[in-house]
């Protein structure tokens, strides 16, 4: 079977195709410059012929501004329409760990374990294996315990896995064989290597089974020392001999001459076995609970060995032929299209099969008829295409056309979008209501913060500075917490479109506190049944108890300033770092803000050559454990290149984090976490940001859409109904051609006469001739 490829519509009649364009290959004309009069003759001639064709084209079916014309019939009917706005930084599974990517990533490759799309609070349910697995306990000397075993006494958890049977992988060059059954592309020819230009120029494709193997061989992947996989460092903490395996792999990597392919199946790794063709076991070293929330994640799906002998060759490395940006997996879809320059198009898995639309959800999903495909087979759309969108007005018309499914909004366009009722709460607008567009809010698993690097002598309370020193520091952070109003930012930036963070966890999430009980009583006050900022007067209050009387230093008189690092790209940067120096100004502090690329902030982050930095985190699993490691002085940023990008250290979250992370939910957690946050809005390492609340916008012919944010594989869910967007988009986008006719009309006025005029002076010339 054939990788489907992109289809180019064939050429016109008379024309014939030059490079990349057509041109003609009829005669050629004459082309001597023509007397003005007969060119006036000619296109008086000519005007009519054109208005006709336009009128002709109007009348073909499809608006004259379809961004899709290739699109007709059935593929356009059963096909999702959506942007994409910047290149995807990695399609490996093994590295991929963006937002960018996993809009691909999340409907290419097929985990372990999924959400539920529907039911809330977040539910982990099987996705390839058949069910979600237990761990079972062991002691140093291999000896079974029970399941509520003290922590200290568990070595080793073990998860035996088993997938389903029966599942395949999309057609690719990568598993096609030759008439003996022998691999057909893995030791390709100069000759043969000539002739390919994208791995969609393979003539021959394969597919086969997913086994338990392919599972072992991805975890293997992690520890590749080429591969650079952003989660290698936490697996390596936790699956049994994945470091050790890196360090082999490294230093085999090390002596093997370039382009040397390295055969991971000759490599052993105890904490990754194959029991039998189906199933697997997993061991780590004590116990940690939240290692099932990764097997949700791309990291944990299959990969066949054939996929890095294939791509190993040197010839499609060249050629930037590489899993890094031509995946093979086994989810409900495939790359059909591949091109980050113009639009990426996904298409079925015809052997992606066993999975059907839940049949049960939340409360109020059956009266929103998001149960109506229930027991389905999934995909219920053959296609996807994302269309490269970089400027918003542009995408948010094409929206408003028809033309994309559904949408964000931005800044420009959220008072056309929404409107606010008299008892403040938030709409749909009258004119979006009538093209029957919905609107659905969810509050983001994500925290947006300003850092403070814990080991600056100003703003830090590193364990090198004198008991006195951190408390000024840390009255300091408390300071300028208070003076940054996040309140007044969300209203100004956001459309007040966030809620303030009260601390590290994300509304959602186990152990997050609503209300009065997650009250950060060191930045707010609880007044009439809702949080108040405290006032400027107490942030310099502070600020004088830090040293800093009217933002001066009170031994030197020199002024405090401060340095902010960012990246600062995208629309409306410079006003909000421009907001940023205001609030500080609140209080007498001169904040710098320091602007550079992405590449260079990261490297000042290891070096700890900053003060205080903007950064975001978005939650992998809707555990604790994922936000609470980001403040672990374990992963520290400056010599440890963790997440902890604060370097921020204390003694006794680190051990209450070590003891959270392996216990069970329920109030003993609770209580832990409860301390843990506390200890960490006394110390501010962070000045809490806010946490987004997503808007977003679908037409009435986009189904089964809910909000979810643990779940990437969102869109084999989802259906179009493929009549009513077509008669809506031929309804929006009729063609106004009396401009066009008005135009016509005014050239023939203006050319007739002198067209006329110069008829009869040939006529008299030829007489008097």
């Amino acid at each position: 079977m054939q990788v489907p490829v992109h289809v180019v519509s064939p050429p016109s009649a008379g024309l014939k195709p030059v490079g990349a364009s057509f041109v003609s290959s009829s005669p050629a004309l004459d082309e001597r410059p023509l007397p003005l009069m007969q060119r006036a003759g000619r296109a008086l001639r000519v005007a009519p012929a054109l208005l006709l064709s336009a009128f002709v084209l109007a009348g073909c079916g499809r608006p004259l501004n379809d961004p899709y014309p290739g699109d007709t019939g059935a593929s356009a009917t059963s096909t999702i329409y959506a942007s994409f706005s910047e290149r995807p930084k990695h399609l490996d599974p093994a590295r991929a760990y963006t937002s960018d990517s996993y809009v691909f990533v999340g409907q290419v490759y097929r985990p372990l374990l999924q959400y539920h799309y529907l039911r809330r609070p977040f539910e982990l349910i099987p996705d390839a294996a058949t069910e979600v697995p237990k761990a079972r306990y062991f002691d140093r000397e291999g000896r079974e315990l029970s399941a509520d075993a003290a922590i200290a006494s568990v070595a080793f958890s073990t998860y035996d896995i088993r997938i389903r049977p029966g599942m395949g992988y999309q057609p690719h060059p990568a598993l096609a064989l030759d008439a003996a059954g022998a691999p057909r592309y893995h030791a390709l020819t100069v000759a043969e290597a000539a002739r390919v230009g994208t791995l969609f120029d393979f003539a021959e494709t394969g597919s086969r089974e997913v086994t338990a193997e392919d599972y072992v061989h991805q975890i293997k992947r992690l520890a590749h020392p080429g591969l650079q996989s952003p989660i290698a460092g936490k697996m390596g903490n936790y699956i049994v001999g994945l470091t050790e395996l890196s360090e082999t792999l490294r230093a085999r990597v090390k002596a093997a001459p370039p382009d040397t392919f390295i055969d991971l199946a000759s490599f052993e790794l105890e904490g990754a076995q194959v029991l039998d063709r189906h199933t697997f076991r997993v061991k780590l070293k004590g116990k940690y609970p939240q290692f099932v929330y990764w097997l949700a994640m791309p990291f944990f799906a299959p990969m066949p060995p054939e996929a890095d002998r294939f791509y190993a060759q040197p010839a499609l490395a060249k050629k930037n032929i590489s899993l890094d940006w031509y995946p093979l997996g086994s989810g409900p879809y495939m790359f059909a299209e591949n091109d980050p320059n113009r639009r990426m198009v996904l298409a079925r898995n015809p052997h992606f099969s066993g999975e059907t639309y839940p049949v049960d959800g939340a409360a109020g999903d059956r009266e929103a008829g998001l149960l109506t495909d229930a027991g389905r087979a999934l995909p219920l759309t053959e296609r996807l295409v994302y269309t490269l969108e970089k400027e918003q007005i542009p995408y948010w018309n094409k929206f408003l056309q028809g033309w994309f499914d559904s949408s964000g909004i931005s800044s420009d366009s959220f008072d056309q979008a929404v409107q606010m009722n008299a008892s403040g709460d938030i709409g749909i607008s009258d004119e979006m209501a009538a093209r029957g567009i919905s609107l659905q809010t969810s509050v983001a698993t994500t925290i947006f913060y300003l850092g403070f690097n814990w080991s600056d002598p100003v703003v830090g309370s590193s364990e090198k500075n004198d008991a006195s020193a951190r408390e000024r520091a840390r009255k300091l952070r408390h300071a300028v917490s208070i003076a940054i109003d996040q309140e007044e930012f969300i209203s100004i930036f956001r459309n007040g479109r966030a809620l303030p963070a009260q601390g590290p966890i994300a509304p959602g999430i186990i152990g997050f506190r609503e209300g009065e009980a997650g009250l950060n009583r060191y930045m707010y006050d609880w007044v009439d049944g809702a949080p108040k900022r405290k006032s400027i007067d107490a942030a310099k209050r502070l600020l004088a108890e830090a040293g800093y009387p009217n933002g001066r230093d009170a031994k030197t008189g020199q002024p405090l300033v401060l340095h902010l690092d960012t990246t600062g790209g995208g629309p409306g940067a410079r006003s909000r770092l421009e907001w940023y120096v205001r609030q500080l100004q609140k209080i007498d502090i001169q904040l710098v803000p320091r602007v550079t690329d992405w590449n260079r902030f990261q490297d000042k982050l290891r070096q700890g050559n900053v003060q205080m930095f903007f950064l975001g985190w978005n939650a992998d699993y809707p555990d604790p454990e994922n936000f609470l490691f980001l403040l672990y002085g374990p992963e520290a940023k400056v010599g440890r290149d963790g997440n902890n990008s604060s370097n921020y250290r204390n003694a006794e979250y680190d051990r209450l984090f070590e003891q959270m992370k392996g216990m069970d939910d329920g109030p003993p957690r609770q209580q832990v976490i409860d301390r843990m946050v506390e200890l960490l809005r006394r110390d501010a390492p962070w000045v809490w940001g806010f946490h987004p609340v997503d808007f977003t916008l679908r037409h009435a012919w986009l189904v089964n859409s809910k909000p979810n944010s643990m779940a990437h594989n969102a869109r084999k869910y989802h259906r179009v109904d493929g009549t009513a967007r077509a008669t809506a988009q031929a309804r929006w986008n009729e063609p106004k051609l009396w401009p066009l006719g008005l135009a016509g009309v005014v050239l023939i006025g203006l050319v007739a006469p002198a067209w006329v005029g110069y008829r009869r002076r040939e006529r008299r010339r030829g007489r008097v001739q």
